[in-house]
């Protein structure tokens, strides 16, 4: 297990961690989280060996195998595939060893690291590695290709994938969402909840804490505090706990201010000197309670909009795509027939490379539209979030430049020394103060840089908002903060985002961008979860089906008899039903199982949250890792069958 004993922490004059004690037990998925500058990414590096405590003890097993994903951009012409396989430096470190000594003609030593690969999977590890790539959104195409090929986002997933390829005992995650879109975001969900080994994530993602960890650790004004159960539960607990210290400060204050009044009474009296001196040693002694801070949480409002043209806009017979400098255009989506209305919140959907940012940059006139008509109602001003910030935004400006030039081409004609302390208010509401407005933007961190488009785009007073990934660098706090302001926008919003819980808050409707089409999806976002696995399911059978040589002659030639070849049908599907209904009833007794076993999950991290006695407290952890255990092979076993009912129902589908 890992084990903090009085840790004390600083990163140069600022103490991150203060005395604090923890305990993570082997196979615990840990969600880290607190304020952005709190002390999590200063954890990390403790917990990876980069950074050493200043005081107290930090204990983790000499034998565990720690991963973690590699925050520098690769610069390598290696295969993506080789590049991810690379990964388990274990089986690297094994057929580095095999090409010796087969070069020195060891043959007792040739078989002994045969043995050694055989365990560490080198029969399937190509599969494994491509599996991963896969998972995060790449094609099968794209699996030999150069990794300098890639864009700075794909490298990151790639080093993502090279961090869940090495074999560990230890994972560490610091924002591992910040790059995926939806599709893949669910697919390592998937794959996180069956990882057998200690977790810790950073992660500013709700639903996604809530979906892989079952514990959570707050850093707050140097403390550690440990919370069993996901990010939700702890939001309750820690909010109960608020509360509750809130309460306790109040009348410890009520009391001590009742010992004090009889102290000022009676002090001066020979009568009752005595019993003054015993209260001033009573509160002295007093272990005193803080009180609860208000926490100064970001938050903003989008203006009302002057006015708001219905439809807002219409998109008819329209082509979205590219052009290269040649003029060749590169159609992405086409035959797009679609009326923005007034008010509208859509939520736009798609697996990734399916033109979500096409449609949304065509919308902003970043990118002219390849065919048809885009029609905008009179008085429409669009205000626009790109993906990367830096689109929009000037390195080597700083905010109060932004806002100066925003201002003039808008046409404010206030008196310069007057605009500049509105704007100087204005970017203070969105907590850039005093010498931050003089900050150049290329040193900001992500955050910031999206608080600063915030800024403009609120200033600009749109009545349609374009928003493509807006949350990738904020904060649970901004994201919150953000959520509420769209929800009491008065205006129309299109939004692009991997983060469920904003599409949740915000978005009434949906479009699906997908196959070539953008169109309507009726349904909830847990169906497009599932409309996504079904997706990559038939990518990755699509893929299989070109790999496999063509059936012979014989095979593929129908039954000259119609009812022989429906008798035939019927009798295959007979037989199918035979051969799958053993696994089918497998699957729904699993799944009863496993419901069970997750309300009682529930029931022990909450039981484990109350004050208990040692003795107690042992027995839920002993039953609460059973259950874990349990749990996981009950989901493996899950998977297992699901693989293998797949294989066989697979030739029946059309």
């Amino acid at each position: 297990m890992i084990q903090l004993r009085n840790i004390t922490l600083r990163r140069g004059t600022k103490v991150v961690l203060d005395g604090v004690s923890t305990t993570i037990n082997p196979g615990e998925h840990v969600g880290l989280v607190g304020r952005n500058g709190a002390g999590k990414s200063s954890l990390f590096a403790l917990l990876a060996g980069r950074l050493h405590e200043d005081g107290g003890e930090f204990l983790l097993p000499a034998h565990w195998r720690m991963a973690e994903v590699a925050q520098h951009m690769p610069e390598t012409d290696e295969p993506a595939t080789d590049f991810v396989l690379d990964g388990d430096s274990r089986l690297a470190q094994l057929q580095q060893a095999l090409a010796q000594a087969e070069a020195s003609g060891d043959g007792m030593h040739i078989a002994q690291l045969h043995a050694d690969l055989a365990d560490a999977g080198a029969h399937d590890a190509r599969a494994r590695a491509q599996a991963l790539i896969l998972g995060l959104g790449f094609g099968v195409q794209q699996l030999a290709n150069p990794v300098n090929s890639f864009s700075g986002g794909w490298r990151m997933r790639l080093q993502l994938a090279r961090a869940l390829m090495c074999p560990s005992d230890l994972l560490l995650l610091d924002e591992p969402t910040n790059h995926l879109d939806l599709d893949a975001l669910v697919w390592l969900e998937a794959w996180l909840k069956r990882y057998a080994g200690t977790l810790i994530i950073i992660s500013h993602d709700r639903e996604f804490l809530d979906a892989t960890t079952a514990v959570t650790l707050h850093i707050e004004h140097g403390r550690l505090t440990r919370y069993g159960g996901n990010y939700s539960q702890f939001e309750e607990l820690h909010a109960q706990q608020l509360v509750l210290q809130q309460a306790s400060f109040e009348r410890q204050q009520e009391k001590i201010a009742h010992l004090q009044s009889f102290i000022d009474r009676f002090k001066a009296k020979a009568t009752k000197a005595r019993q003054a001196q015993s209260r001033v040693k009573q509160i002295e002694r007093m272990e005193k309670i803080a009180p609860v801070l208000a926490a100064s949480d970001f938050t903003f409002a989008f203006q009302e909009p002057a006015n708001l043209p219905n439809p807002m806009l219409a998109l008819s017979d329209a082509a979205f795509g590219y052009r290269n400098e040649a003029g060749q255009s590169t159609t992405i989506v086409a035959d797009v027939n679609r009326t923005v209305m007034a008010g509208q919140r859509i939520g736009i959907l798609g697996a990734n490379g399916q033109g979500k940012s096409t449609l949304v940059k065509t919308i902003a006139h970043e990118l002219a539209p390849l065919a048809g008509r885009i029609t905008e109602g009179k008085g429409l001003r669009i205000g626009y979030f790109a993906q990367q910030e830096l689109d929009v935004l000037r390195p080597d400006e700083d905010p109060l430049q932004h806002m100066t030039r925003l201002a003039r081409d808008l046409g404010t004609d206030a008196p310069a020394a007057s605009r500049e302390q509105d704007l100087r208010n204005w970017l203070g509401g969105f907590n850039f103060s005093g010498d931050m407005v003089k900050q150049t933007v290329g040193s900001m961190s992500g955050g910031e840089k999206a608080r600063l488009v915030l800024a403009m785009i609120v200033w600009q007073r749109p009545n349609l908002l374009l928003l493509d990934e807006p949350t990738n660098h904020l904060d649970l706090p901004t994201r919150e903060a953000l959520a509420m302001a769209l929800s009491d926008f008065d205006g129309t919003v299109l939004l692009v985002s991997h983060d469920r819980h904003l599409l949740r808050a915000v978005c009434d409707d949906f479009w699906l961008v997908g196959r070539g089409q953008v169109g309507s999806f009726d349904g909830s976002l847990d169906d497009y979860q599932r409309y996504l696995l079904e997706e990559s399911r038939r990518l990755r059978e699509a893929a299989r089906l070109q790999e496999q040589p063509p059936a012979s002659a014989v095979t593929a030639t129908p039954s000259a008899d119609p009812r022989e070849a429906r008798r035939l049908a019927a009798q295959a599907r007979q037989a199918m039903a035979e051969k799958t209904r053993p696994l089918k009833k497998e699957l729904a007794q699993l799944e009863q199982r496993m419901d069970t076993l997750t309300q009682e999950q529930s029931e022990l991290q909450e039981r484990l949250a109350l004050t208990l006695a040692p003795a107690e407290i042992a027995e839920a952890g002993k039953r609460l890792k059973a259950v874990g255990d349990a749990l996981q092979h009950d989901e493996e076993r899950w998977l297992d069958l699901s693989e293998q009912l797949q294989a066989l129902e697979a030739p029946l589908v059309d």
